[in-house]
């Protein structure tokens, strides 16, 4: 259902709206560093979420995430930022036990359609099998939703983001170009096809594809949100490990080449880019497949490094559950820059 008067509020939206990554890690190295022995994943590292130990069995995961609109229908923003949030969960390797709303609504603004974005909000964390408990609700000139999510997961089996080895494979779980896709579909310069194939992947859960990934050998898992993949990617190799990307292999939304090539691409896009370019090697020349590659995903796919065969097991378990996992490229040993992009290249380990 599109609202005329929640269309006239966009701005630059979802996780196109999170602060760069470069300003944002400068911010959380001035924090005081916790020693409690409790917190097993903190601020100070990388990754999706923080996970607090409970006993030997148990930890908690805590996590949030809001943004502002980037569709004019509302009832579908609180299904996109829900999904959103719920995501980290997965990407730690738990399951979404609890979440709390966040709003931001005008306090001039119908509220018949912030209900329309709790309705949205409310129906995936019941897909998803957790408790809604509550939230809290501020005025604000835009509106603004999303989750705190607590989840749980074993201490021993958390899936942190950078356990890369060298020889793993890279394995994506969504295809790329949401961000350029609903900016685009704003200024109504691409198609409805185009945006519906970005709502279906904005919508659809990672806990499926976590069920599958969580089954195997993984030493790294991060969901694609507002970095971009290169941006999630580098966060993903350690001081051992670069990865090689071959572009050929990366899945994207086809309409979201064409929208670059034309320019239309995100204001997040060009502050990952700039934060990223001393660490990316591209050896190949196509402006619109970087874009691509830049573009802040909103409930974007999961990244998983693994073993080759792990991989190839994992991608058929998905496909018999009707997800798409594709390998898009391999950690090798600690080069001059931490992702290099090649147009095509044949694998090492298929070698």
């Amino acid at each position: 259902m599109v609202n005329e008067e929640f269309g006239q509020l966009f701005i630059c939206g979802g996780c196109n709206a999170k602060i760069g990554p470069g300003n944002l890690s400068n911010l959380l190295e001035q924090l005081p560093k916790n020693e409690d022995p409790r917190l097993l994943v903190g601020f100070d590292s990388t990754d999706d979420a923080g996970v607090i130990k409970i006993s030997e069995e148990m930890a908690l995961i805590q996590t949030l995430d809001f943004f502002p609109t980037m569709v004019s229908d509302p009832y579908l923003f609180g299904q996109i930022a829900a999904t959103n949030a719920l995501s980290d969960v997965y990407a730690m390797g738990g399951d979404v036990l609890s979440a709390m709303n966040i709003v931001c609504f005008p306090e001039e603004m119908d509220l018949g359609i912030l209900g329309e974005i709790l309705r949205g909000g409310s129906e995936k964390v019941a897909e998803a099998g957790a408790i809604l408990v509550g939230g809290h609700s501020i005025h604000d000139a835009a509106p603004k939703y999303g989750l705190s999510v607590t989840g749980t997961v074993h201490p021993q089996k958390i899936l942190r983001n950078n356990g890369a080895q060298v020889g793993d494979v890279l394995v994506l779980t969504k295809p790329l170009g949401v961000g350029i896709i609903t900016t685009a579909f704003s200024v109504a310069e691409t198609t409805e096809e185009a945006f519906q194939k970005a709502v279906k992947s904005m919508t659809t859960l990672n806990k499926k594809a976590a069920d599958y990934i969580r089954q195997r050998a993984v030493h790294g898992c991060t969901d694609v949100t507002g970095f971009g993949l290169l941006g999630h990617l580098v966060e993903m190799m350690n001081e051992k490990c670069s990865a090689v990307l071959t572009v050929s292999q990366v899945p994207y939304i086809e309409e979201a080449y064409e929208c670059a090539k034309e320019l239309l691409v995100t204001a997040g896009g060009q502050r990952n880019r700039n934060y990223l370019s001393e660490q990316i090697a591209f050896q190949c020349e196509d402006f619109a497949l970087e874009e691509i590659l830049f573009d802040p995903q909103t409930s974007g796919g999961l990244l998983v490094s693994l073993p080759a065969d792990e991989a190839d097991y994992l991608i058929k378990e998905m496909a018999l559950g009707g997800l798409e996992g594709t390998i898009i490229g391999e950690v090798i040993e600690r080069q001059e820059k931490t992702v290099y992009v090649k147009e095509e290249e044949e694998l090492i380990w298929k070698k």
